[in-house]
């Protein structure tokens, strides 16, 4: 394990920056899901269609081809992301603003991505919502914007808040793609640039450099593991 300490602060580097994809990410994702399960519940037909398609088509392609579509795909289509260059955002995440738009691309790939699974955890929170409470809402005159604004989101998240993290720490776990399609500096793409070219001439073995940015992961993922055990835990104690 040496190679962790030799470099370090290569480690640091694409910890952050896959720490900063990873946060981005969970929050294009939470949006894009929550707007997506609002079209599924929708009582018109053809916005829950496209809900329901959108949930499928995502759900039932392998990230790596998402990946593929939008690197590919947005420059085909004169696109470089640049809409989330973000006033303020960006300079908060720095990499936002670099004319290298793979970062970019990465957000958008997973948020897409993640954003079908999203959508189906908290669809389930909002069907644990009791129904008689939605039609009390109706009863009183309340749209269905306002239904869902009012009472019955708040009560979804509340209920879909552990299946959501399991997706969030999925989500950490599959951004290590990035490193592989074309974004630089991650956790992923500075390790395989330590294993295959190396630093100043001097590569370092698989394995160790493996076990390192593993370590790196386990430190995004196992405390917001921790924490949803937690929340569930005291659920239990106050259903009780």
């Amino acid at each position: 394990m040496n190679v962790l300490w030799e470099q370090f602060p290569v480690f640091r580097d694409g910890f952050l920056l896959t720490f900063q994809l990873s946060f981005l990410s969970a929050i294009g994702a939470l949006l894009v899901g929550t707007l997506v399960a609002v079209l599924r519940i929708s009582p018109v037909p053809p916005l829950r269609w496209l809900g329901t398609s959108y949930v499928n088509l995502f759900r039932n392609i392998p990230l790596t081809a998402v990946f593929v579509f939008v690197v590919v795909g947005l420059p085909l289509l004169g696109s470089s992301a640049d809409f989330l260059k973000i006033p303020g955002l960006d300079q908060i995440f720095t990499r936002l603003g670099i004319d290298l738009p793979y970062f970019r691309f990465s957000i958008i790939a997973l948020s897409l991505y993640t954003a079908a699974f999203v959508c189906e955890a908290l669809r389930s929170g909002i069907n644990a919502v009791p129904s008689g409470q939605a039609e009390a809402a109706r009863s009183i005159g309340l749209t269905f914007t306002q239904n869902l604004r009012f009472i019955v989101l708040p009560q979804a998240w509340r209920a879909a808040i552990v299946p959501l993290g399991s997706v969030i720490i999925a989500m950490i776990k599959n951004s290590a793609i990035a490193g592989f399609m074309g974004l630089y500096g991650d956790l992923s793409s500075r390790g395989q640039e330590l294993v295959s070219a190396g630093v100043n001439g001097v590569t370092y073995p698989l394995i160790p450099v493996f076990i390192a940015i593993s370590l790196g992961f386990l430190i995004m993922t196992v405390p917001l593991g921790l924490l949803l055990d937690r929340i569930e835990k005291n659920r239990m104690v106050k259903a009780r």
